[in-house]
């Protein structure tokens, strides 16, 4: 309740009661108990009252248990923010939290620390951070338009951007921007030059960060599987697909399937980007798929069946 009052002006009994999930007799019960524990809850009569706080009182973190204060150390990826140029902020902060905290529970960070190691790139890569990432989180944080150039294909373009969030997907950096036209992503490696003209723009209240992001991810994952494979699968095969392909293709293949035929393997449509990425991702398979079609694909895993056989001859 104390939480609810520090964060507004004022707040009527009923919106409480909603809030914490209790009656409004307990509402009330309970900030007489505040008021005689020397809490300063002042009460507002009338149809347009409501409860708060006078004198600027603010609680301190002392209402964390063991649970909560260890999973505030958790939050945030450690190289994403030294990436963004956060990491002195986030430091600061840890230290402000820790000496806020009961005697007990100061060393929440470090017992953190020794269990969990958050890691975002993906295997098999060097992370390199994007020199211009800094400057564009300063103007994320800032609501600041931002003069870019950023390269598409073989041309450099020029745009003009408000910056609402950063996105961190295994390892590469990208930026959601409401540009002319609408709200679009761009890989924060491609930019060539970033400027903020000095003015700040209005933030759509409506914008889900999350949200788009997913929304936009999937539309990509789906925009570049533009052909279909017919394929042949042993339940092995079927039960590995998900993880040489788009899991979420793979996964509505097989379960769009018909039944499985007398030696319970199933026929799958399957939707591909390419023949070339088809062969080398279905290969990873082996003898657990059998491509049936289109005839110039299974042209290709005849031919990469024959030289592979001749090489272990």
């Amino acid at each position: 309740m104390v939480l609810l009052l520090q964060a507004r002006p004022s707040i009527t009994g009923a919106e409480l009661a909603r809030e914490l999930e209790v009656s409004e007799r307990t509402v009330t019960r309970d900030a007489a108990a505040l008021s005689e524990a020397g809490i300063p809850v002042y009460a507002d009569r009338g149809r347009a009252g409501g409860y708060r706080l006078i004198g600027g009182y603010r609680t301190r973190l002392t209402g964390l248990g063991r649970t909560e204060a260890e999973a505030l150390f958790l939050s945030g990826v450690p190289s994403a923010l030294r990436e963004m140029g956060l990491a002195d902020a986030a430091s600061a902060a840890r230290l402000k939290v820790s000496a806020a905290l009961l005697p007990e529970l100061r060393d929440a960070s470090h017992t953190v620390a020794q269990r969990f190691h958050l890691d975002a790139p993906g295997w098999w890569r060097e992370p390199e951070t994007p020199e211009l990432l800094p400057r564009i989180a300063d103007a994320v944080w800032d609501d600041l338009r931002i003069t870019v150039r950023y390269r598409r294909r073989d041309a450099e373009v020029r745009r003009e951007l408000e910056p609402y969030g950063l996105v961190l997907k295994a390892g590469i950096w990208y930026l959601a921007a409401r540009a002319e036209g609408g709200f679009r992503v761009y890989r924060v490696d491609r930019f060539t030059a970033v400027e903020p003209d000095g003015t700040h723009f209005t933030r759509d209240e409506d914008f889900d960060l999350p949200g788009f992001w997913g929304e936009r991810a999937d539309q990509f994952a789906r925009s570049i599987l533009r052909e279909m494979a017919v394929v042949r699968l042993t339940p092995a095969g079927a039960r590995g697909l998900p993880h040489v392909t788009d899991r979420t293709a793979a996964e509505e293949a097989v379960r769009e399937a018909g039944e499985p035929d007398e030696q319970g393997r199933l026929t799958v449509t399957l939707p591909i980007e390419s023949h070339e990425v088809a062969l080398a991702q279905l290969l990873a398979l082996g003898p657990e798929a059998e491509v049936l079609g289109p005839p110039e694909l299974r042209a290709l895993f005849a031919e990469a069946a024959r030289r592979t056989a001749e090489r272990y001859e």
